[in-house]
């Protein structure tokens, strides 16, 4: 059976998901939209007590079952510090560099729900008044702050605001879709893949096709701070496979233009047999991939094997550069990843 995969649907969702901020922590909003668009394609799911979502497909063999996943978090921050001026000290939520939110919009939700809006500065903004100083500055999260879009003054008119200590801030994503295939965005890890994973279920489902083992989708809401995956897999999984991200760059074999294939993390090789199967399964359908090597990464599967899980670990996912700043990737990246997860999907 020949497949006609859509890139334009796997755009669809996720210009959808990149539109709700889900830093790490508050992610109810993003989850509850793949829990409605679930139900709107049909899957089966489940809700893990901690808040991640699991859809199954019934395959012909319930007793070996793989599972894929992606992860819907974000990086972001939170408020630490109301200062005395009325701006915000904040602290990270994930592993980026502070540098790369310099000058970035963002929005501030207080715990009764009410949305702000601000942009992320260095504390020395401007060359006119600091000079040399200003160019000399370690961005680290100390010398970061959030200047509020509002008539404040001290500390006194921000707490009149609702905004305290630990509320959440989310960042920009400034999305672009080009005409030439290229998405630019923050988030695309793992945004990405979670919306190659979300149109391989619709395709899966409304294609009435019989998969031969049992198949998961694991859709993860703390994979940035490293417990995503830990918990609540189905009790069958044999293969885990992180459907994350690959991270083009200086030294790196990965491409914007291909799914990735991770042969090894800081977290150790992934399983050897399961990936000649990845590959194999690329040379068989003509899928443009590339093998490659990530010294400072970590993903949900390896977190499940730091928590014990017995199963064989996999990751792939599409190139996507200037990961943990301001990401781009392409739409053949998206239409590889989703056929190597399909075409996986239908091996025996």
């Amino acid at each position: 059976m020949k497949h006609n995969l859509k890139n334009k649907s796997i755009l669809k969702y996720l210009k959808d998901i990149l539109a709700i901020p889900s830093p790490t922590g508050n992610t109810y909003n993003a989850m509850d939209y793949i829990v409605k668009t679930l139900k709107e394609i049909g899957a089966d799911y489940t809700i893990t007590n901690k808040g991640a979502v699991i859809a199954s497909i019934k395959g012909k063999n319930d007793n070996y079952q793989r599972t894929f996943s992606a992860h819907l978090d974000t990086l972001g921050a939170m408020v630490k510090e109301i200062k005395s001026n009325g701006s915000l000290g904040i602290t990270p939520v994930g592993g980026f560099m502070m540098s790369s939110i310099d000058g970035e919009n963002c929005l501030i939700e207080t715990i009764d729900n009410r949305v702000y809006t601000g942009t992320i500065q260095n504390i020395m903004p401007s060359v006119h008044i600091s000079g040399d100083e200003a160019r000399e500055l370690k961005k680290t999260a100390k010398n970061m702050e959030i200047i509020l879009d509002e008539k404040v003054f001290n500390k006194v008119d921000v707490e009149g605001l609702g905004i305290n200590i630990g509320d959440f801030v989310s960042f920009d994503t400034r999305t672009v879709f080009t005409e030439k295939g290229f998405v630019k965005s923050r988030h695309l890890d793992d945004k990405a893949s979670a919306a190659v994973l979300l149109y391989i279920i619709e395709y899966i489902i409304s294609s009435k096709i019989e998969l031969p083992y049992t198949t998961n989708f694991f859709i993860s809401n703390y994979e940035e701070v490293g417990h995503g995956a830990k918990a609540s897999h189905p009790v069958n999984t044999k293969e885990f496979i992180a459907v994350d991200m690959g991270a083009p760059g200086p030294g790196q074999n990965s491409s914007e233009y291909s799914v990735c294939i991770c042969a090894k993390d800081s977290s150790g090789p992934y399983d050897l047999e399961l990936k000649k199967k990845l590959v194999q399964v690329c040379r068989d359908n003509s899928i443009s991939y590339k093998i490659d090597i990530y010294p400072y990464y970590g993903s949900d599967a390896s977190a499940a094997l730091s928590a014990g899980w017995d199963f064989k670990t996999a990751l792939i996912g599409p190139g996507v550069f200037a990961s943990h700043a301001y990401e781009r990737t392409h739409s053949d990246a998206l239409m590889a990843t989703a056929q190597l997860v399909l075409e996986y999907s239908l091996t025996e």
